[in-house]
């Protein structure tokens, strides 16, 4: 078997037998249906005197609680310092609660725990 292909031969291979010749491709039709009338309806500019009350869906948002102990000299005075986080990622929960304890001016930071709210 030869190794090199004619360019037929790799067309065929690749997208299949070209067995409809671009002539015998009937043509398509256009015949386009108009839409249904539609009847006004009397009703549909009417709205009622009172609306209704929106009822508010209480949302169970995931909340972490974050506790860390915090410092602001090497191997000085610890302080616990307590973040809420409003998501699920402990990770990110505990990103969040070491940038809001850089904000506060302290510099080292020990993982307590990490609770679910």
């Amino acid at each position: 078997m030869s190794d090199t292909l004619t360019e037929e031969e790799m067309r065929a291979a690749l997208f299949g037998p070209a067995t409809v010749s671009p002539a015998e491709v009937p043509a398509p039709q256009k015949s386009i249906e108009a839409p249904p009338a539609l009847a006004p309806n009397p009703q549909a500019g009417v709205r009622s005197a009172k609306p209704r009350p929106v009822a508010k869906a209480a949302r169970s948002r995931g909340r972490l609680r974050v506790t860390l102990h915090v410092t602001k000299d090497f191997e000085g005075a610890v302080e616990v310092f307590t973040h809420d986080a409003e998501t699920l990622s402990t990770l990110l929960a505990e990103q969040e609660a070491r940038a809001a304890a850089k904000k506060r001016k302290f510099r080292y930071f020990e993982l307590v725990s990490i609770v679910p709210v």
